[in-house]
């Protein structure tokens, strides 16, 4: 999840499946079948009939345009917060309350949604919070693997695994739904490299290193401290070994100096699996910059546009720094406990009563268009964040249904088939494929 922290500005606000965020640290730290109808023989001295006339054809709409190539296309979204989603839901007795197999009442994917949109390939994110950082990792990201096994074990029609971009589009021609899965956050790495291969045989395909705080191996944007300085001597082992192994590096949520370490340290190109461009966010180091978005890209790396009103448009992101210091106060003042029921309660109540400016599909688009001019159209694609924004959505892309009014604005800018062809998942794709051929000629992870 891109998570909203309390070190961070817009996902806080909405009560986003994060749970909110986690304190800052402590200071100094058939065709249709028609009737048949009968042929009737023309008369042996009747002409032939003429020709009908072909009837006039109609230009296509953007609109169906986009929808037919949401579905003729494969669509791979970078990151989705369901698993954290779902195990957060759980009623008293530890029972799931949601089936996303099926149409949900709440949160921004479920199956048939997904269908409807075109969404082929969602990594689905096992989000691991920073509290674990201390304690429990390992334990909390294999309880959230458990459930994605679940979900495989219930609907083996719809849902598939893949190892590698050709699985993908081999599931992608039987029909079905590939679940990938990225780490979000490199604590439940522990200090133990074999659980890089521990995480790739559970079906990990990428490792976020860090998220809201400075870990073991990586320093967080959201992070003042930067104890790292950077990536860590054991970061880079890590970096190492993912690349072995074949896990693809992601480098959002890392702080600048993470991020430089992370292309010095990787033999393959990496990925930031839910960012957006600081260009039109001065300020919030969450996004990348210009020159890391060129520098990525120089390494054969892609960014994956995160869909967030407030990684889209810099007036938002200001408005919601101010009202997640308001929300932190309205919850302090009534002793909310964290990641209670009252507290859930009370950051509903908090979104109700203060409404959340919201960007645009448009928005999104443009910052597509701006990684496509500064560094090349190959190396770009989506990392929405469903489910791990809570009421940020842009007016456009509020779920998994609507991948097909992005496709639309694309057009209207001029992209062609083959530039959406890239953008929705043939860079991602390459980029994989990249770390598993280097993984595959080398010596395999290490013993």
């Amino acid at each position: 999840m891109t998570r909203f922290v309390l070190l961070c500005s817009s996902l806080a606000l909405a009560g986003c499946s994060h749970g909110g965020a986690p304190e800052p640290p402590p200071r100094p730290l058939a065709p249709t079948a028609t009737a048949p109808s009968l042929a009737v023989s023309p008369a042996p001295s009747a002409a032939p009939p003429a020709p009908a006339a072909p009837a006039p054809s109609q230009p296509q709409t953007p609109e169906a345009r986009a929808r037919e190539l949401a579905h003729r296309l494969i669509i791979v979204d970078g990151h989705i917060d369901v698993p954290e989603r779902l195990d957060e839901g759980r009623d008293a007795k530890g029972n799931l309350t949601e089936d996303v197999t099926q149409a949900t009442e709440r949160g921004d994917f479920d199956y048939p949604r997904a269908r409807a949109g075109g969404l082929d390939a969602p990594f689905f994110s096992i989000y691991v919070p920073s509290r674990y950082d201390g304690g429990g990792a390992k334990r909390y990201a294999n309880q959230l693997l458990d459930l994605v096994d679940a979900l495989f074990e219930r609907a083996p029609d719809k849902f598939a695994r893949a190892g590698s971009p050709e699985e993908v589009r081999k599931n992608f021609a039987a029909g079905k739904m590939t679940l990938l899965l990225g780490l979000e956050n490199g604590s439940p790495v522990e200090r133990e490299l074999a659980n890089v291969r521990h995480f790739y045989d559970r079906g990990v395909r990428y490792i976020t290193l860090a998220h809201a705080r400075d870990n073991q191996l990586a320093d967080s944007s959201y992070d003042w401290r930067r104890k790292n300085r950077g990536l860590s001597k054991l970061g880079v082992e890590v970096v190492k070994e993912m690349n072995r192994v074949g896990v693809l590096v992601d480098v959002s949520h890392l702080s600048d100096e993470a991020f430089w370490g992370v292309l010095k340290a990787s033999a393959v190109p990496v990925i930031a699996s839910h960012s957006s461009c600081r260009a039109f966010t001065p300020g919030f180091a969450r996004n990348m910059s210009d020159d890391m978005i060129r520098a990525l890209a120089k390494a054969g790396g892609i960014i994956m546009i995160n869909f967030g009103s407030g990684f889209v448009d810099g007036e938002i992101q200001k408005d919601d720094d101010r009202l997640v210091k308001e929300r932190r106060a309205f919850l302090a003042e009534r002793g909310a406990r964290p990641g209670s029921p009252e507290e859930r309660a009370l950051k509903e109540e908090f979104a109700r009563t203060h409404p959340h400016r919201r960007a645009t599909v448009e928005q999104v688009a443009r910052h597509i268009e701006h990684v496509i001019e500064i560094a090349g159209v190959e190396h770009v694609g989506l990392g929405s964040d469903f489910d791990g924004l809570g009421d940020t959505l842009p007016v456009g892309l509020e779920d998994v249904s609507k991948y097909p009014n992005l496709i639309r604005v694309l057009l209207e800018r001029g992209r062609s088939e083959a530039d959406l062809e890239k953008i929705l998942s043939g860079n991602l794709f390459r980029v994989w494929k990249q770390t598993l051929d280097y993984g595959a000629a080398g010596a395999g992870p290490a013993k």
